[in-house]
Formats: C-alpha cells, structure tokens, sequence
C-alpha cells in the first residue's frame, strides 16, 4: 500500500512545545480520571490548542457515575479545542471505565471525533479505535495485527508503536524480559559488539550474548528502522493510523518520518 502512516504523538506537558515542532498532531498526556469521577488535569502551556485529549486511570476506584465526567471531558475539549479522546487505561477493564467510554463514544461521535481506546476495552465500544501495541517478545506482528482487523475491522484498528529494549534470558518461557534504557543499551552494544540480526516476525532487531554468571541472553531492540518496517507492515494490512509516545522516540522522530 502507497502513501504515508497517520501519525499521531502523545505527549506530556512538558514535551507538547517540542513534539509540536513535527507538525504532527499530539495527544497531550495531561489528564487524569480522579475520585468522583472527576477530570484532573496537569499544566499545560497556555497557549496550546488542538489535537486530542489523552487520559490515564492511575489510582482510580472505579466509583461513581459516568455522566458528569463526560461533561467534563467536553467542557475542557472545547475550553482547548481538542478534537478526539485517548484513554490510556491501564489494568483489567472496570465497569465504570467501560460505562465512561460508552458514553463518550456517543457523544464524541456525534461531532465526528475520534476515541481511542486500549485493547482490553475494544470490545466493549462499538465504533472506537483500538490501539494495538506493536511490542512483542514472541509471535508474529503480521498475525497480532491480522487478528485484530479479523475482530475489530478495518477501520477500528491503530497501530500503538512502543520503542523495545528487553533483555531476556534463554529459555525464556513467560517472555519477561528486563528493560533496557538507552545508555544501557548503547553500552552493550559498544561494549560486545555483537552480530545483529532482524526479526521479520517481531518486526525488531536481535543478538544474543553469553553472560559468565548466568548464561545465554537474547536483546531485542528497535531502532527508526525497525518502527518504520513496523508502519510499513501495518499500512500495507491496511491499518493507516499509528500512536507513537514523543518520550520513546524523540531521538529517532526525524529519521522514522523521512520514511514513514
């Protein structure tokens, strides 16, 4: 499939200025379902406007009714001019969240915006985008994003890029891996020098290494490269749209959009 990936960037407060910068639209991490429900919101810088709405549900009780914080939710989209909503919700679905994202997919359809929701709450709307993360420690990438076009359809799926660096150890049957920072993972690489190689399953790069103390281990990691093989892959199943977090891939922004 021809063209280009519909990016979209989330971001906290503190890098909307800079994620702006790419012309792309940004979802701003801002936002927070509190006791009540009600919508508790970070700083932004007051002049931004636009792009969407991204709220989490860290330490929430699941308590309340839906209604009056999606009035809520609303209310401060047009007080910012946002034009979509993205729930960040972590952990098992919870009734009330499921209530909350019924309603706002009513009511954000009905002025054409968008709601985006996480894989665990995509069958409890019928019309939101699922967001589908692109990170894998086993498996096929092709065959994840296949099945979810097989239960969601064409036009719900989103790709949810997440930048990898894991180091396992073999054999690794839960696929846990330990997560590796930049430095860290730059370090090993100049450290070992190791011969790399490219998962077309897990759309990632790989090497493996033998540690005195505990054996053999298996890296996997992405570069711009590898998201970009990751866009191509799900553009041409058809899937367009992708969500990348600016705080994963600011170092890399430049290189995955000359391509993506």
């Amino acid at each position: 499939m021809q063209g280009k990936s519909d990016l979209l960037l989330t971001a906290p407060p503190g890098d909307s200025r800079a994620a702006l910068r790419f012309g792309l639209p940004v979802a701003h991490a801002a936002y927070r379902i509190g006791g009540g429900p009600h919508l508790f919101r970070a700083s932004l810088p007051v002049p931004i406007r636009g792009g969407v709405m991204a709220v989490d549900c860290a330490g929430f009780d699941g308590r309340g009714e839906p209604g009056p914080f999606c009035q809520e939710v609303l209310r401060e989209c047009a007080a910012r001019g946002f034009t979509g909503v993205l729930c960040d919700f972590e952990g098992r679905p919870l009734p009330l969240l499921v209530q909350i994202l019924r309603e706002l997919e009513e009511l954000l359809q009905k002025r054409g915006w968008p709601l985006y929701v996480p894989e665990s709450y995509g069958s409890y709307t019928a019309g939101a985008r699922v967001l589908i993360s692109s990170a894998l420690s086993g498996g096929s990438l092709s065959q994840r994003l296949r099945d979810a076009l097989n239960q969601y359809g064409q036009g719900r799926v989103v790709l949810a890029v997440e930048r990898v660096a894991e180091d396992f150890f073999l054999p690794s049957p839960d696929g846990q891996g330990t997560p590796l920072s930049r430095e860290a993972l730059s370090a090993m690489l100049e450290q070992r020098a190791p011969s790399i190689f490219f998962s077309d399953q897990l759309c990632a790069h790989y090497f493996t290494y033998m540690a005195r103390d505990n054996g053999a281990h298996f890296v996997l990691f992405d570069d711009a490269g590898s998201i970009r093989k990751k866009l191509l892959l799900a553009r041409n199943l058809g899937i367009r749209q992708a969500v990348l977090a600016y705080p994963q891939v600011d170092d890399l922004l430049e290189d995955i959009l000359r391509e993506a």
